[in-house]
């Protein structure tokens, strides 16, 4: 299991963590709990948005295949790296 050190900061009234690239999400939203040890778990959500549109339009038959697996594509694709000042 790798292990990295990383930093604590304030960001508002809210403590936030830097997460190493190492560890990048590849989510926008994650879950964050307490185990019996104290010790932070997070979890990334996944994002079902666009599911419901994407029901409908089949329901009507304006979605093939096609379509769908470049979406799955788009999605699967990494995001660019951020340029960022030294800390």
């Amino acid at each position: 299991m790798t292990t990295l050190t990383t930093r604590v900061f304030i960001n508002g009234n809210s403590q936030a963590v830097r997460i190493p690239a190492e560890f990048r999400l590849d989510a926008e939203q994650v879950s964050i709990s307490r185990n019996e040890e104290g010790e932070l778990i997070i979890r990334p959500l996944r994002a079902e948005r666009g599911a419901a549109l994407l029901d409908a339009l089949r329901a009507v038959g304006q979605v093939d295949d096609a379509f769908v697996a470049a979406l799955e594509a788009e999605r699967a694709s990494p995001l660019p790296m951020q340029e960022r000042a030294p800390l």
